[in-house]
């Protein structure tokens, strides 16, 4: 993780995309769920997140990210995870690399 002191005290913010199906199947509803569960728990170290859901089948989507699997998870505009469920703690953990 990064030393983030010099920034003067300002919130860390993350950007995670949950990217499935519309309406959600049972795997994408899992996903967003433990990625509101991650965000919930980096929130307690002053760290902000916010998740957003996103259709798989959008042209924004597919142009912007060219996801064939879903769910899948971008973090801060980077696809990290296709085609699998990750556990809150993976998510949270992928969080924390990109601090």
């Amino acid at each position: 993780m990064r030393d983030m002191s010099g920034i003067g005290g300002n919130e860390m913010n993350l950007k995670v995309e949950v990217i499935g199906v519309s309406p959600p199947c049972t795997r994408c509803k899992k996903t967003e769920e433990n990625a509101r569960k991650a965000a919930a728990k980096l929130a307690t170290e002053g760290i902000k997140v916010e998740v957003a859901k996103l259709d798989v089948t959008a042209k924004e989507t597919i142009s912007k990210y060219g996801v064939l699997m879903s769910p899948a998870i971008a973090i801060n505009g980077r696809v990290r995870i296709m085609g699998k469920v990750p556990d809150a703690s993976f998510i949270e953990k992928l969080l924390h690399e990109e601090l």
